[in-house]
Formats: C-alpha cells, structure tokens, sequence
C-alpha cells in the first residue's frame, strides 16, 4: 500500500463528524449526486465512493435520482461491509411541492428511496415553483413546508430538517415561527462566496453551515491564487479548494462521477493549509455566486 492510500485509509476512518442540534453525527464529507443519472452511473459513483471512505450521500427529488441511489445503496452496502445505519443520506424537497403538495413531495423521496427513513430532509429552495420571486405567497408556502417536515421529523422519518438555499432573512423568519430548529442550512460556499453573514446566523442558532458547490462549477479550479496554494502544497486544487471549507469544519459535497476524482476528492483530511494560505483563499472573497441567487425571493 503507497503512503498515500495507506493516509488515506487511516484518515477516514477517524475523520470528525459534524453534531448537528439533533444529536445526529453528519460526515464532514459528502458525495453530492447532482447530475448523476441513471442507475450505472449512480452505482459507479457511489461505489467508488464507499471504497474511498465515503459515508454520506447527498440527493434531492429535483436530481431525479433518488430510486437509483437507494437501490445502488442497498446492494453496495453489503459489498463494502457496511448497513444502513453507517451512512448518512440528505434529499431535498422539490419546489414544486412547496406548501400544500409537501406531504406528498416528501412521503414520495421516502418512497423513492426506500431506505426506512431519511438521514437529513431539506426544504431545497425558498420559493415555490410557478410563482415569481417575490410572490407574497412565498412565505406562506415555506411555513406550511415546515410544518409538514416537522410532522414527519417528530414521526422519525425524517432524522432531521433542514433548509437550503435560505438567506439571513429566510432564516429569520423560520427561526421566529418554527417548533424545531432546522439543523443544516446547504448553500452555496466557496472563497469567492464567504457567506460571512450567513455563517454568523447559522453560528447564532446552533445551526450547521454546509457547502454546496466548493470548487465555483468548476470555475476556481484554474484561479491563479488556489493554483498557487495548491502548487505549494503539492494537492490539486479541488483538494485546496474542499480542505478550506472542512478546516473551517464546513461539511462539503463534492460531486464527480470519475472514481478516481472521486477518490482525490476524499483526500482532505491527511494535510493542512497554513493561517497564510486559508487567508489569501478567503481575501478572494468577492460576493460571486456561480449557482442559484435566491435573494430576491420574497
């Protein structure tokens, strides 16, 4: 075994979880499943990723991948000696079903999966399909959203709840008028989107800040200051770009069909960037989102 793959292993396997207000501990690392489709790339990517350390799997309704990765699961498990309860599993409520239709929405991912119940449910995005941004409805439907999450927390399907996508106003607003505390809030996150407000709230509320799109869709991986760092550090630059985020215990979500990307992206925990290198990645820090803008949702 290479020195490499040898850290590897032995990092993993005592990488630090997240404890979130549940009392549920959520992996620091993550696969995110968006644009996997179908069931042979489903199965290849997630079964890389148990082999790599993986022990978390992020989906959500609008990705239309939920049954293929619930039956990937279920098969792979056993393979890399593993059971259900040695993963975590985060899906998303769809907008379309935002309000009324939750319920349905989210008895249908439970379905979909079929997995017994669901690790992390999030309300995926703040306002409801079919409706302009700054629809007063808006509101009203994220409440009776929540409400229907609540519900289905307090039945222990839903291990714990919680929202994506959400500003410090959403937050706010929810925090003011809910009976149980979200746990995660998902968005985006990177050096050139610090979310320094964001991560203020999340802190005052005892809610856990997870990164969704770390490495910009792409576009950071060739910003000449992560190349710099990286070429430093003998890392790539993802590696760079995701090891900024977990220093500052931000759980990630990589996402990448390639098992050997795959594999690279789980080499995160078996190095450190220096107070010098983590200050230079967060001076690039510019309000830049590459993903969803949802401030303008009412």
């Amino acid at each position: 075994m290479s020195k490499n793959k040898k850290c590897l292993s032995d990092q993993m396997s005592s990488t630090p979880p997240v404890l979130l207000n549940t009392g549920l501990q959520m992996p620091l690392l993550g696969l995110g499943t968006y644009k996997l489709v179908g069931p042979e790339e489903v199965y290849g990517a997630v079964d890389a990723a148990l082999g790599a350390g993986y022990r978390s799997f992020d989906s959500a309704a609008v990705y239309r991948n939920e049954a293929d990765l619930g039956r990937a699961l279920k098969e792979l498990l056993p393979k890399h000696g593993l059971t259900r309860e040695d993963v975590f599993i985060t899906s998303k409520l769809g907008p379309k079903d935002q309000g009324e239709k939750a319920m349905e929405g989210a008895l249908r991912s439970l379905s979909q999966l079929d997995l017994g119940y669901i690790d992390l449910y999030l309300i995926h995005w703040p306002g409801t399909q079919g409706l302009d941004v700054a629809d007063q409805r808006n509101p009203v439907h994220r409440s009776q959203s929540w409400a229907t999450l609540e519900e289905l927390h307090a039945q222990g399907k839903l291990k714990a709840i919680g929202v994506s996508n959400y500003t410090a106003a959403h937050m706010r607003e929810l925090m003011q008028s809910c009976k149980v505390p979200p746990a995660v809030l998902q968005v985006e996150f990177h050096p050139k989107l610090c979310q320094t407000e964001l991560r203020k709230v999340c802190e005052e509320y005892g809610v856990c800040f997870q990164a969704y799109s770390s490495l910009g869709k792409g576009e950071l991986v060739t910003d000449p200051v992560v190349l710099e760092v990286a070429k430093n550090c003998e890392r790539t630059t993802g590696q760079v770009l995701l090891r900024w985020a977990v220093q500052q215990g931000v759980p990630v979500l990589p996402k990448s069909s390639n098992p050997e990307r795959i594999k690279d992206n789980a080499r995160l925990f078996d190095f450190t960037l220096s107070d010098s290198d983590m200050d230079r990645l967060s001076a690039l820090d510019c309000g830049q989102k590459y993903c969803w803008d949802p401030s303008e949702v009412a």
